[in-house]
């Protein structure tokens, strides 16, 4: 790792331990054993900072700390670690301790997340306004992106740009898989009796009922709130605020209307089958 972030995360690691020892002195070692570790997880560009936003909101009314690392599957520099890396960080965490990452639904984070002691909210969105969201963020917010110059360079619209992002690219430099191929790799997750799976079109449009949920579910791994339900909910609204992430652009869920083409919606119906209705989305694939 380059020197500058090593001392990067050494002064995390620090800062984790001040506040772990804060977190003891305001609530109690005790309750704080008591609490779960908490794990925001989500698919790129699907709600990951709003997650990880409404997640450091807990530590308001609670034993929970923020530690400020990276995603757990990413490094200081933001590079993809490798599963054993991933699965390090996550052995890492202590009771009250909250991250995020992009976890696929596969061995070994299957059975490290939905142990004793975890908790995990999954938080998935319309594919079609996943779409949406990726191709401005390659295209105008992160020109870094690997996708950026073909999407700009290659691509001449919109429209081409979402059926790209729809099949996938096999372009050396410039590698993006499937829509299906990409959720495939994530859905095992609703499946599973341990984790808490909120709609991110919930978190925007039913935020209340959402965050009521995601209470409740903590309740059930082993934390129990300092404060009653209203104040909760009322701390945890508070902590959201969409501007601070630097992947910003718009949460406007159906966003996707505005920029599909009658040939998306054909390309999009063709390349996932029954996706939408397995995640709810729509009731048949007459949309």
């Amino acid at each position: 790792m380059n020197p500058y972030y090593q001392i990067k995360h050494a002064l995390k690691v620090t800062r984790w331990q001040v506040r772990r020892g804060q977190a003891v002195l305001h609530w109690g070692a005790s309750a704080l054993r008591r609490t779960p570790s908490v794990l925001g997880n989500a698919m790129p560009k699907s709600g990951s900072h709003l997650i990880i936003q409404v997640l450091q909101g807990l530590t308001r009314i609670g034993p929970f700390i923020n530690p400020g690392f990276p995603p757990v599957n990413r490094g200081e520099d933001n590079s993809i670690l490798p599963d054993a890396a991933a699965l390090a960080n996550l052995e890492c965490m202590q009771p009250g301790d909250i991250a995020y990452g992009y976890l696929q639904a596969r061995e070994p984070f299957l059975s490290a997340i939905t142990r004793p002691g975890r908790a995990m909210v999954f938080v998935y969105r319309d594919p079609r306004d996943m779409i949406v969201s990726h191709v401005f963020y390659a295209t105008q917010i992160h020109t870094g992106h690997n996708m950026h110059r073909y999407y700009t360079e290659r691509l001449n619209s919109m429209e081409e740009r979402i059926n790209a992002a729809i099949h996938g690219v096999d372009e050396p430099g410039s590698p993006l898989s499937g829509v299906r191929t990409k959720y495939d790799k994530y859905l095992d997750w609703l499946d599973q009796p341990g984790v808490l799976c909120l709609r991110f079109e919930d978190l925007i449009l039913d935020r209340d009922a959402a965050l009521e949920r995601l209470l409740a579910y903590l309740e059930q791994r082993g934390f129990t709130p300092a404060v009653p339900l209203p104040q909760a909910i009322q701390a945890l609204n508070a902590a959201i605020v969409p501007k601070k992430s630097g992947t910003f652009r718009k949460a406007s869920p159906g966003n996707w209307r505005e920029h599909f083409t009658p040939a998306n919606r054909v390309a999009f119906k063709a390349a996932t089958g029954d996706l939408l209705t397995r995640l709810g989305y729509e009731k048949d694939p007459d949309w």
